[in-house]
């Protein structure tokens, strides 16, 4: 077998992967130093999304329809969420932190805090 970082034959145990502890360490900083980026970037999409949710909704405000239209000229990206759930009518709410927010029609979303 060979090392996935340098490609040297790796001699030893035969489920080893790296030929070295340097090579292991530069694996693991190269897949941290990934996933903190991307993490990073999916964060800033939604904290943009729920700052556009409050303020829309307003501080004193549950819930209010809007226009989708609304949503999108601010670059409210419709993708991102922290998790979903459905209620007992089947309606799907999306959640963003402490929003949520429901396709009410095709034109119309329900905004509601949580």
């Amino acid at each position: 077998m060979e090392c996935k970082i340098c490609k040297k034959e790796i001699k030893g145990r035969i489920d080893r992967v790296f030929c070295s502890i340097k090579c292991k360490n530069d694996y693991h900083t190269k897949l941290r130093r990934v996933t903190k980026t991307t993490a990073t970037e999916i964060d800033k999409i939604l904290h943009r999304n729920r700052a556009i949710l409050l303020e829309l909704l307003g501080k004193n405000s549950n819930q209010k329809k809007i226009k989708r239209l609304t949503l999108s000229r601010k670059k409210f990206n419709f993708k991102y969420i922290t998790h979903f759930n459905v209620n007992k009518q089947g309606k799907m709410y999306h959640h963003i932190y402490d929003f949520a927010w429901m396709e009410f029609s095709d034109d119309e979303v329900l905004i509601i805090r949580r």
